[in-house]
């Protein structure tokens, strides 16, 4: 299964973890910015893989291993086509043709579009929206689209037809994922001599 989304938040990486593995039960591979991965090399170690963006032979090469990851089933490659995060009311969201590559040099494989959005409400921690699309053969951006309207009206309406798949309590995958990014990721102080 090959998965497009919108890419909104730095924490799309973990989403892409916990729908892969709890949800679909899937060897979960996600394509990411070779820059965030050098950072961060602790996706690397949870199926990440990079993609130079700048290079035209490095990108070349992302879609083809990509596409290689879809030659049996049981595994999930997630890509975020838009290459950054893009806040969710963009439009258009400026997909970049990866996707559209890789599907086409994995024909057998499904492209299922998913929408993220984030929505913070009361609590200090946003709630995660998220619409998963019928796959397609249609324009990938279309139908990610189709699905971010979705999420839309649905909160507009008010709508209670929103299934909670994970509570807060429940995610500890999701929790110790966000701790450890935490972790990685927070600027080192420098720190001067101490005065006598």
């Amino acid at each position: 299964m090959l998965v497009v989304s919108n890419h909104t938040s730095f924490w799309d990486a973990l989403v892409v973890l916990e729908i892969g593995t709890r949800l679909v039960r899937a060897e979960t591979y996600a394509m990411m910015d070779a820059k965030n991965l050098e950072r961060l090399p602790f996706f690397a170690l949870v199926g990440a893989f990079g993609v130079n963006r700048s290079s035209a032979r490095d990108g070349a090469r992302a879609v083809r291993y990509a596409a290689s990851l879809l030659d049996r089933s049981g595994r999930l490659v997630w890509i975020f086509p838009q290459g950054e995060e893009t806040p969710v009311t963009t439009r258009p969201l400026g997909f970049q043709r990866g996707s559209a590559l890789v599907a086409r040099l994995a024909p057998r494989a499904r492209v299922v579009p998913v929408a993220l959005r984030y929505e913070h409400g009361e609590l200090a921690q946003a709630d995660l929206y998220v619409s998963i699309g019928d796959p397609t053969d249609d324009d990938h951006e279309r139908a990610v689209i189709a699905e971010l309207d979705r999420i839309e009206r649905a909160l507009e309406e008010d709508d209670e037809g929103f299934e909670v798949v994970f509570s807060r309590r429940e995610s500890l995958s999701l929790r110790i994922g966000q701790a450890l990014l935490a972790l990685l990721t927070r600027p080192l102080a420098l720190r001067g001599p101490r005065d006598a």
